[in-house]
């Protein structure tokens, strides 16, 4: 008989915003396994899994109290006796019990939790190697926020996310020092500019700019002033989270209401100007027509 799960275990830990989330300890045999904590967005859209939040006084009503519950009830009594390395056999197993089209019964917190510990447990090490078993292994290119705007910052910045791509290099440790030296770079010219002020939620400078275009032209002066070669080694990536200023109707950027064709006009003139090889969420999540 192989492996066996023998306990699953959740509790409430503090997320990198303050806010309470779930972290959920698999042990395997007796022996604490795996453990993983569950992200959380900012700005999140109305078609994603659903997260369980306590409501209430407590937490700021942020409490995930109800979420642990349901990992230390109803989902440890299901996976106990399951093999982890059954990934498949369990996540349909959480799927299942949950019963719902967006995990909202059970929280997408409390089954992910689940699936991710009992993940964790199985691999033995290193997760890209379990998951990826013989395929072939190359190291990721690292999008870096170094600039918030959005859900992400308290300034009049509509575009969520300024990232620094750096793919002209052959090691990571290389692409790492770019990008730290890049970010150092804007808070300089930022400073130098009269701008810098404070960060985002995610760790990126956050300041108030007469125009969202103004994040482009200062990120690529970053990449410069750092040494690097805009396009060539570095580029740059947006997580514009165009929900977030869309009313049904028109999109609310640079302080004007315009249309999903007008805004699409202004991405265009975008990456004509500027070294730009990505652009997440540039509309609406139901706007389809634009």
């Amino acid at each position: 008989m192989g492996a066996a799960i023998s306990d699953i275990f959740a509790r409430a830990i503090i997320d990198s915003r303050g806010n309470p989330t779930v972290e959920v300890d698999c042990y395997v045999d007796g022996s604490l396994m795996g453990r993983a904590a569950v992200p959380s967005g900012a700005s999140t859209g109305t078609h994603e899994a659903v997260e369980l939040r306590d409501g209430g006084d407590r937490w700021m009503g942020k409490g995930v109290q109800e979420a642990v519950n349901n990992v230390n009830g109803p989902i440890r009594e299901a996976l106990i006796g399951m093999d982890p390395s059954n990934q498949r056999e369990i996540d349909a197993l959480l799927i299942d019990l949950d019963g719902s089209d967006n995990k909202g019964v059970l929280g997408a917190n409390a089954t992910l939790g689940a699936s991710l510990s009992c993940l964790r447990a199985a691999s033995h090490g290193d997760l890209w190697n379990h998951i990826g078993q013989d395929g072939q292994v190359t190291l990721p290119v690292p999008l870096m926020n170094i600039l918030n705007g959005g859900a992400h910052a308290e300034s009049n910045v509509d575009v969520q996310e300024f990232m620094v791509v750096p793919h002209g290099f052959e090691e990571f440790s290389d692409a790492l020092r770019a990008g730290v030296e890049i970010y150092h770079a804007l808070k300089s010219t930022l400073k130098q500019e009269g701008l810098l002020g404070g960060v985002g939620d995610e760790g990126g400078f956050a300041p108030n700019l007469p125009r969202n275009e103004e994040g482009l032209r200062l990120v690529k002066e970053a990449i410069e002033r750092a040494g690097y070669s805009p396009g060539k080694q570095v580029s740059i990536a947006l997580d514009v989270a165009a929900q977030e200023f869309f009313d049904g109707t028109n999109y609310h950027i640079d302080g004007a209401g315009i249309s999903g064709a007008e805004l699409g006009h202004i991405y265009s003139k975008w990456l004509d100007d500027y070294p730009i090889v990505s652009i997440e969420d540039p509309f609406g999540e139901d706007d389809w027509d634009s």
